[in-house]
């Protein structure tokens, strides 16, 4: 299978209604602003979906979540060392060749040839103490909100009580939640042909991106996200038809413009963007 022969930029159009998109567990688990109000979603965030997207759809995933994990493996390096699920203990060994653990890993995890991961096991299963690290082609922002946005926090109470015959009633425990009352977030990504190279990352494997990325809150239900309170409204996607690119992608995400409503402008640029609607 060849691997990505050209350059591709992209970007998730999302709304927020009610909703808290990504809590900051330094904050109270408020929904994360950055100093000017802007709602805010991290990378880490947004790649945690896309993976939980794959898996569901059968893809080999190396960090799967603990509450959607299919293998069993209690960490990272179990799952990395199983014969069955991973490479073997052999792989991170002293005497494995690390190009060859690389390669093999990314064979065998989609998210590793996508996002790139470091293999750091220490001195135990490696003497010289060198971790494994892949870089990975495909880069995705945080997400921002194309205005500030209003969060709103309620107290509730939770009863937490676990003890008793039942007889008499648990106390209560006061609680917080937040949200965002209503928003338009816009998150950009982007491909690179060179670096796809090196993990093995195809032009099948952006195809499946872009099949992943319209349904990206598809399943993804909460207590802080209802159903329905998070949707993809576009998926802009701009392929350059060569590998070094037509022009920058800086460039190419600066000619997307999103109004508070969600109305979407695409300036003339060097490539010609493709619209997806959101699922």
């Amino acid at each position: 299978m060849t691997t990505l022969q050209n350059k591709i930029d992209f970007a998730i159009v999302f709304s927020v209604k009610h909703a808290n998109p990504n809590g900051d567990p330094l904050n109270g688990n408020r929904p994360r602003t950055d100093y000017g109000g802007f709602g805010e979603m991290t990378d880490v965030c947004i790649k945690r979906k896309i993976r939980d997207r794959l898996l569901e759809g059968g893809h080999a995933i190396f960090v799967q979540s603990d509450d959607r994990k299919k293998d069993g493996e209690t960490s990272l390096k179990n799952r990395a060392e199983s014969e069955a699920n991973g490479l073997g203990k052999a792989a991170f060994g002293a005497k494995a060749n690390k190009d060859e653990t690389a390669r093999k890993a990314c064979d065998t995890w989609f998210d590793v040839r996508a996002f790139g991961q470091v293999f750091a096991f220490g001195k135990t299963t490696d003497a010289s103490g060198v971790s494994i690290p892949i870089r990975g082609p495909v880069t995705i922002q945080s997400a921002f909100s194309v205005e500030p946005v209003s969060v709103t926090s309620t107290q509730i109470t939770k009863s937490v009580s676990g003890e008793g015959d039942g007889s008499k009633r648990g106390s209560d425990t006061m609680g917080m939640k937040h949200r965002v009352d209503q928003g338009i977030y816009v998150c950009f990504g982007s491909m690179n042909p060179q670096l796809a190279e090196r993990t093995g990352f195809s032009d099948a494997d952006a195809e499946t991106l872009k099949t992943i990325l319209p349904r990206l809150f598809e399943n993804d239900a909460s207590s802080a996200r209802p159903e329905g309170s998070m949707a993809v409204k576009k998926v802009i996607w701009w392929h350059h038809g060569s590998k070094a690119g037509k022009c920058s992608s800086a460039k190419v995400h600066g000619s997307l413009t999103v109004d508070a409503e969600g109305n979407i402008n695409l300036a003339e640029t060097c490539v010609k963007p493709e619209e997806i609607d959101g699922f």
